[in-house]
């Protein structure tokens, strides 16, 4: 898996030779230095950059997400985060996550400035994913020139930005849904097999289902290849149900 490589010429480069980065490596060891030198090392695994603090009456809910994509536990601090890690452990293209991977920290011309951003993924073709949570409602003038000036410095080494807030319903429940059916353990081969065939040609979830065998037992299967992207459904438009037209999908690029 190839990484992106930095841009070498253009306005954006100039964002990064002042800019620190400090991070915590996979081996725990933290270290701290200008971002052109570190900006190749694999953020997806790296460890959290802070700890995630939780306390009798806060008004916001942390925990830990475990994503497929990277099989391994990834922190959130709001239900809004839960769900974009949950959003990028359904992308297809992710292969890896991990959050808050690292702080920026530069000097603006007036103050110095840090940032934590919420998670890095890793793409399939090596690309890294900057991403940053935040609800449109609450994104005043401060934080919008930090995601602003994070979005620059992204593009300087290479990096993918995005800002992303609450998921959408009927996507986020339907994301929720299928998310309990996200480990392997869900993965029937020979159902797998039925079922890709069943639905080669699209019909409705329970009608192909009911094809392959007992629908209560072949539903998991047929979720986890649908979180998987083996089989496609619209989960944008309406609540997944029984009459959801459904058919063959391209699969994860992992």
């Amino acid at each position: 898996m190839a990484l992106g490589k930095p841009a070498e010429s253009g306005a954006a480069w100039e964002y990064a030779p002042d800019v620190q980065v400090a991070f915590v490596g996979a081996d725990g060891v933290g270290q701290r230095g200008s971002l052109v030198r570190f900006w190749d090392v694999p953020f997806e695994r790296a460890a959290p950059v802070r700890k995630f603090i939780a306390f009798k009456g806060q008004k916001n809910f942390t925990g830990d997400y475990w994503a497929a994509s990277s099989g391994d536990l990834v922190g959130y601090e709001s239900w809004v985060e839960r769900d974009a890690a949950m959003a990028l452990d359904f992308d297809p293209a992710v292969v890896a996550l991990a959050s808050q991977p690292f702080s920026l920290a530069w000097w603006d011309g007036e103050r110095d400035r840090q940032h934590t951003p919420d998670y890095f993924a890793r793409l399939a073709d090596g690309t890294g994913v900057v991403v940053d949570v935040r609800p449109e409602n609450l994104v005043d003038e401060e934080a919008a020139e930090v995601f602003a000036f994070t979005r620059k410095v992204c593009a300087t080494v290479g990096w993918k930005f995005r800002l992303v807030g609450d998921l959408g319903q009927p996507f986020q429940a339907n994301l929720c849904w299928l998310a309990r059916y996200r480990h392997r353990r869900c993965h029937r081969a020979p159902v797998a097999g039925l079922l890709r065939k069943v639905f080669a040609e699209p019909r409705r979830l329970f009608a192909g289902a009911d094809q392959v065998g007992d629908r209560e037992a072949v539903l998991p299967t047929l979720y986890h290849l649908l979180w998987r992207h083996e089989l496609t459904a619209d989960l944008v438009s309406a609540p997944l149900a029984g009459g959801t037209v459904v058919g063959l999908g391209a699969g994860r690029a992992s």
